[in-house]
C-alpha cells in the first residue's frame, strides 16, 4: 500500500467519524471499540472525543491521542465493506 493520510475529518455520531483519505476513499470508522487503553480514556468523554483536529496525517485530541491512519484506513474500509452488505 502506498503511503496513506487522511484529508479530510467530520465528526458524524456517537464514536463515529467520517474519513476521506489521499487516495480517494472515504468512508466511517467506528471507534467505540477502541478507546481502552489509558491514553484514549479521556476520549471516552463524548464531548472530548468531538473535539479532534486534523494534523497533516491523521485526526488527533488535545491529550496528544491519535490513531496511525493505516490503521483508520483498514477500519473505515471494513465498515464500508460491511454497510454494503
Amino acid at each position: 500500500m502506498e503511503n496513506i493520510w487522511i484529508t479530510k475529518a467530520e465528526y458524524i455520531r456517537d464514536y463515529h467519524i467520517e474519513l476521506e483519505f489521499n487516495d480517494g476513499s472515504s468512508g466511517i470508522v467506528d471507534l467505540t471499540n477502541e478507546l481502552n487503553k489509558p491514553i484514549y480514556k479521556p476520549l471516552n468523554d463524548i464531548n472530548y472525543f468531538k473535539n479532534f483536529t486534523l494534523n497533516s496525517w491523521t485526526i488527533e485530541w488535545e491529550n496528544g491521542a491519535d490513531f496511525a491512519p493505516e490503521f483508520l484506513y483498514a477500519r473505515t474500509i471494513k465498515n464500508v465493506a460491511q454497510q454494503t452488505l
